[in-house]
């Protein structure tokens, strides 16, 4: 996998200086406001005990964190991360995926739209979603859960319609049970960076063919490292009709879009 790139490296992203470790709540220095702009702890009486209140998992303690800004939708977006694990990074994917999902809102029309993201991260790419109007399902590993539960709830709560939720999905396992498909639908899954030089890949193919019925549209953005990344894509050409829809060559990321076949 990738080092975490440079601020200078991906657009997009704003950058800001290292911190020392948060306790998480004790990050709630500052908020981004509708506007964009940030205000300062003392007009957050009201705000902070709904963070307490719905932040169900607790971040990693990792030894230091860094606040990283990005600018999507008209919004500034503060994302807490950690090179310390590979959950905790915003990837070269998840920066491509949220430009082509700004450059193409009317196209997708988010509004209320029912989202999954597979592999979440820290949740740059389901900020923007609901920043963009749609009811958001993050998931990711055990792990990386209270990160992501964090940066969502910094990020959106007051300023989107529809608060996110954060779901653990282990790729392969407890499909049915988790996600029956009697239950859940969804207009869109999406999933960034999710293919990379590991062993899980039949079982996140299997993941993603479940969590699509007719009509959910899959798009996927991956930056391509290794010919087992390339074997992947052929493998999803067999599950899915697949539609390529934009290259970005500065960050060797593709993204397409895939519709379940069906006999």
């Amino acid at each position: 996998m990738d080092v975490c790139l440079s601020s200078e490296q991906q657009p997009g992203r704003l950058g800001e200086g290292p911190r020392s470790p948060v306790g998480w709540l004790e990050a709630e220095e500052e908020t981004v406001q509708k506007d964009g702009t940030s205000r300062p702890t003392g007009d957050l009486n009201n705000t902070k005990p709904s963070l307490r209140s719905l932040q169900k998992f607790v971040p990693t303690d990792y030894a230091s964190y860094t606040q990283e800004n990005y600018l999507f939708a008209g919004k500034k977006i503060v994302v807490q991360e950690s090179i310390e694990s590979y959950g905790a990074v915003v990837w070269p994917g998840a920066m491509a995926l949220c430009q082509y999902l700004e450059e193409h809102t009317e196209e997708l029309n988010f509004q209320d739209a029912k989202i999954l993201e597979i592999g979440a991260g820290p949740g740059l790419v389901s900020i923007v979603a609901s920043f963009l109007g749609a009811q958001v399902t993050a998931t990711d590993l055990p792990d990386v859960l209270g990160n992501l539960q964090h940066n969502l709830l910094k990020n959106t709560l007051t300023h989107t319609a529809h608060l996110p939720e954060v779901k653990e999905l282990v790729w392969g396992e407890g499909l049915e049970q988790n996600f029956p498909k009697s239950t859940f639908y969804y207009d869109y899954v999406l999933a960034s960076d999710v293919v990379y030089h590991h062993y899980c890949l039949d079982k996140l193919l299997s993941t993603m063919a479940h969590l699509c019925q007719p009509g959910t549209v899959l798009l996927w953005a991956n930056k391509f490292r290794f010919s087992t990344d390339y074997e992947f894509l052929d493998k999803f050409k067999q599950v899915f009709d697949t539609t390529f829809l934009a290259e970005f060559p500065e960050s060797s990321v593709k993204i397409f879009k895939g519709t379940l076949k069906w006999d």
